[in-house]
């Protein structure tokens, strides 16, 4: 049966084949989710090909690249409380998004549920994911799953109201590390983000990723929410730390450029975390988690 209790925000760009097929994989759900599909600016046509092939999901064709602040105008124009991300390189297992829907319906202090990513055509766990299922955060007894203060963007279901509330992805932040600051500032604002494994999603990564833009991105964004977030003593670890890692890494070296190029924006958004986030965080950092 139909469960219209979530709808699916996609983002894509320039990558038209890719989002077809994702699109065609949702058709084929049980829960036969709405969907959204916002297109960051591509100049390849995808946004006309998608309307034409997929009439019936709502197309978000801006003209311009707001990067992972592009899936805030899909949940803007979502009608469901709940919103599942997706990427055009991933896609939902039948059955998750009414699990995870089934579980934000119990739990209304929850506001992310992280899935279990099963990577290429093979299966494998992703990394990130081991991590959440070891986290060493304390659990909550009257909540399932495991605490959690970072998720993977695409493969994640949200409370609509909740991401709305502290402002969704930043506008500046790009694709890659985004999820740090909405995880922070939702925790911070009282809510709860879990990782459940039996919420399965696949990730099968595009051919097509810039991976040397991405480690810059990645290197930069972890600097910004550092500055912009963390307690001024452990700001100047991690950065010491991070500078290390980047300094005999070309593209990683120029993130750290970028990120000090946007000195005055994170004085503008510095906001530092509740106690207890800024705790759970040092709980990670000591693991080892990213």
């Amino acid at each position: 049966m139909a469960d219209r209790r979530t709808t699916v925000v996609m983002i894509t760009r320039d990558r038209v084949a890719e989002a077809t097929r994702a699109l065609a994989t949702l058709a084929r759900l049980p829960e036969q989710p709405p969907a959204v599909v916002v297109d960051n600016g591509s100049p390849d046509g995808t946004a006309a090909s998608l309307q034409g092939e997929h009439p019936d999901v709502e197309l978000i064709a801006l003209p311009h690249n707001l990067g992972a602040a592009g899936r805030t105008l899909g949940v803007r124009a979502a009608a469901s409380p709940y919103v599942a991300f997706c990427d055009d390189d991933t896609s939902w297992e039948p059955g998750a998004l009414a699990r995870a829907a089934d579980l934000l319906d119990a739990h209304p202090t929850v506001a992310v549920v992280a899935a279990h990513v099963l990577v290429g055509d093979d299966g494998r766990d992703d990394p990130v994911c081991r991590e959440m299922a070891d986290s060493p955060l304390p659990r909550v007894p009257e909540l399932p799953g495991v605490p959690i203060l970072g998720f993977l963007a695409g493969m994640s279901v949200v409370r609509r109201d909740a991401y709305l509330s502290v402002g969704g992805f930043l506008l500046r932040d790009g694709v890659g590390g985004e999820e740090a600051w909405l995880a922070a500032d939702l925790a911070s604002a009282g809510w709860h983000l879990i990782y459940v494994p039996d919420v399965v999603a696949r990730h099968l990564p595009s051919l097509r990723r810039d991976t040397v833009r991405r480690r810059r991105v990645d290197v930069r964004n972890a600097l910004w929410f550092t500055w912009s977030r963390r307690r001024p003593r452990v700001a100047a670890q991690r950065t010491m730390a991070l500078l290390r890692a980047a300094w005999r890494d070309r593209d990683e070296l120029a993130g750290v450029v970028d990120a000090l190029r946007g000195i005055a924006w994170v004085r503008r958004h510095r906001r530092p975390l509740a106690p207890v986030v800024e705790t759970g965080l040092r709980q990670l950092d000591a693991a080892g988690h990213r």
